[in-house]
């Protein structure tokens, strides 16, 4: 058999065709689609070279975004892509302010933030609003001081020493109370427990917790001393109530932590009772694991074993405060209780105080999140609470006289009739 008919034999064997192996002598180049050592066909050149761009590609494009981010983290964070979501349907002018819309009412309302819509307390409406001054709940009431608490995604309006108490969510009338005695207080906690302060029959005060489903679990009577406030912490396991008595005609302020008992109702004991003095408690705010308090002398943060922190203001004239941040107080304070002087001061949960000095006549402050914003009469400031630098800052607020934040550092301007929404 001659050299020819051989070649053509082994191909056929082989399964290779023949014409594709090489003739004695010669050799092919790699990546033409040849086999390779181990009998596998080389990509061709052209088709390496596509992954490898696609990969610089993206690598290029994740080093950048690490850079961005970093470079413009105050900017470009997570807050902005939820302001992109929630607001992409308003239209905004070149200053990020949406129009404004009527919201029934006056200044002297009691204005608040429940889950992104504005909740307007008047003593004979409250009222929900979106963005865009779409209206949500409009519920008739009769309240001489109506008083709003809210975690969010929940608030509780109460008329202050009357007896009626409305919850609302999910842009609603969710619970309703019109039979409760001179309610003092009423809060909820994060996972939707409402704790309510009322007086009671033969006792100073009387402290009930409510599940979710607003079924009571725990009553504390009181005959010792005038319970003022009350709040259940975030796990819902302790309860913190402030009480007010006498000794040698001077008036003390104290904190009493119980141990959340659904057995019922009675006079429990108390784990743990923390003297405060003769300061005023104005606001409270009870957490996973401590209490806030301000007070007019100053910022406390009481754990449950009874440790307690504070930033005393004693020798300033406090102005304004907040707790609604995430993880710190704000506090306006002036040398002198009237005039445009004054200093912002944001305290966090290890005490740690920041400062900034203020030249103008402040209107409001208000803080959600981790920022804090500051209104005057032409102006609105939005810091980031950590740092207090300046975030935000929109000029001509157009005559707003009230200001709230939302949690994602937007904010709700406020005039005499009307509202608008302000998108950084």
């Amino acid at each position: 058999m001659d050299k020819q008919n051989q070649e053509q034999l082994h191909s056929t064997r082989s399964g290779i065709p023949l014409g594709t192996l090489p003739r004695a002598g010669e050799s092919r180049p790699e990546g033409d689609g040849a086999p390779g050592p181990s009998g596998q066909k080389n990509a061709p050149k052209g088709k390496r070279f596509l992954p490898r761009l696609v990969i610089f590609l993206v690598t290029l494009a994740m080093v950048l975004g690490a850079v961005a981010a970093v470079v413009f983290r105050d900017s470009l964070n997570l807050d902005s892509i939820r302001r992109w979501f929630h607001y992409r349907s308003l239209s905004l002018s070149d200053s990020g302010r949406a129009e404004s819309f009527p919201y029934g009412g006056s200044l002297t309302d009691t204005f608040t933030v429940l889950d992104g819509d504005l909740l307007v307390c008047s003593p004979n409406t409250i009222s929900l609003f979106s963005g865009s001054g779409t209206q949500y709940v409009s519920q008739p009431v009769t309240m001489n001081t109506p008083v709003v608490n809210t975690n969010g995604s929940l608030a509780v309006v109460y008329d202050a020493g009357g007896d009626e108490l409305y919850v609302l969510g999910q842009r609603e009338l969710i619970w309703q109370s019109e039979d409760m005695q001179s309610i003092l207080s009423a809060r909820l906690n994060q996972s939707g427990y409402l704790t309510v302060v009322t007086q009671a029959s033969g006792y100073r005060g009387s402290v009930t917790v409510y599940d979710p489903s607003y079924q009571p679990l725990m009553s504390v009577n009181l005959s010792s001393a005038f319970v003022m406030d009350a709040a259940l912490s975030d796990d819902g396991q302790t309860l913190a109530i402030f009480t007010v008595g006498q000794s040698d005609g001077v008036f003390n302020t104290s904190l009493s932590l119980y141990t959340l008992n659904t057995g019922g109702s009675g006079e429990f004991t108390p784990d743990l009772t923390l003297p405060l003095g003769s300061t005023v408690v104005l606001d409270v705010d009870h957490t996973q694991d401590k209490v806030w308090m301000v007070s007019d002398h100053g910022l406390y943060l009481s754990d449950h074993q009874g440790h307690t922190i504070s930033a005393d203001w004693s020798s300033l004239h406090l102005k304004r405060y907040t707790l609604a941040g995430d993880g710190f107080a704000a506090a306006l304070l002036g040398k002198y209780r009237a005039g445009s002087q004054a200093q912002l001061w944001v305290v966090d949960a290890q005490g740690e105080k920041r400062t900034l000095s203020i030249d103008q006549q402040v209107l409001a402050l208000s803080a959600a999140g981790r920022y804090v914003g500051v209104l005057t009469g032409d102006r609105l400031d939005i810091y980031l609470a950590d740092t207090l630098e300046l975030y935000a800052s929109l000029e001509g607020t157009q005559g707003a006289r009230n200001m709230v934040l939302l949690e994602d550092g937007s904010a709700i301007l406020i005039s005499a009739e009307t509202a608008s929404f302000y998108v950084p």
